[in-house]
């Protein structure tokens, strides 16, 4: 054998096979495939809390939907007008609850939450305070289109304005990113502020069945079973922007860029897409808004 077909046969042995992981070798409870506790079982993971009382519920709701606009403060998420977060109400589901127009997410409380009725106005259970126009009638078309969704959030960020102008969704490139694996829709057109009903129904038809939304020329949308996924979701697809906005300039120098492959990302996506993970993903920072900012309960 000659030294060419040595080293060609020496490297063909030595080539590793690719490997790839099974969901169905994987406990079916999200709660038992993420955490462990003590052998006995006694030590568990909690996940989405079920409830029997729809007002207890509706506090529950309030308290994580005042968190999650702390913590997108937190972020500086906010930008002037611009910015809104409704839950679909425990005790009505014809009704949402919405934030006010003008106030600031970093002191945003549960009884500065408005609750708005199916004819758009504020009814007199929540706040008495204008919510924002163009929130009524993005998520009112949104609620109507996705009556399987709790929540659903939107505002504008640099990162996800910035790769929005592409009007493409993002690559899969890092395990993070799966999440939005066959989970992410693109809306292709700008039509200006939304101020009328159709351009809610667009975005609610462009959203389709995905969770997660690439507004072209705006920004990001997410929704979810709770609204902890929500804002886990939506937090998660702004570093996604990011980091792609990182990449594509790290490539254009000539840096070869590697995405994940669809079997990988699947497997991944199964984990990181199920509404309990999205919910525990959120809970860190709800406890830390808690510990730390506990006047948001007011």
């Amino acid at each position: 054998m000659s030294a060419t077909a040595s080293a060609s046969a020496s490297a063909s042995t030595t080539t590793e096979v690719k490997q790839h992981q099974s969901i169905n070798d994987q406990p079916k409870s999200l709660t038992e495939r993420v955490s462990r506790g003590d052998k006995e079982g006694k030590i568990k993971l909690e996940g989405i809390p079920k409830f029997e009382d729809k007002y207890e519920e509706r506090e529950w709701v309030k308290e994580h939907m005042a968190a999650a606009f702390r913590f997108w403060g937190r972020m500086g998420y906010g930008e002037g007008l611009a910015g809104h977060i409704t839950v679909v109400d425990p005790v009505d589901p014809s009704c949402y609850w919405m934030n006010p127009i003008c106030v600031h997410f970093g002191v945003m409380t549960k009884s500065k939450l408005a609750l708005v009725g199916p004819d758009g106005h504020v009814r007199p259970e929540g706040a008495q305070l204008p919510i924002n126009t163009a929130g009524f009638y993005i998520h009112s078309s949104i609620h109507k289109a996705r009556p399987d969704i709790k929540a659903a959030g939107h505002t504008h960020t640099l990162y996800g304005k910035s790769w929005s102008v592409f009007g493409k969704p993002i690559d899969i490139m890092s395990q993070d990113s799966c999440l939005f694996y066959n989970n992410l829709a693109v809306y292709k057109n700008f039509g200006g502020i939304v101020l009328a009903q159709q351009e809610g129904e667009n975005i609610a038809a462009a959203l389709g069945k995905a969770k997660n939304c690439i507004l072209q020329n705006h920004g990001l949308l997410t929704v979810g079973d709770t609204v902890d996924e929500m804002a886990h979701s939506f937090h998660a697809l702004e570093r996604a922007c990011h980091m792609q906005l990182l990449t594509e300039a790290a490539a254009a120098n000539g840096h070869q860029k590697f995405v994940i492959d669809d079997e990988d990302a699947a497997f991944t996506a199964a984990t990181l897409c199920d509404p309990e993970a999205t919910y525990l993903n959120f809970k860190p920072e709800f406890d830390l808004l808690i510990e730390t900012q506990p006047d948001l309960l007011r």
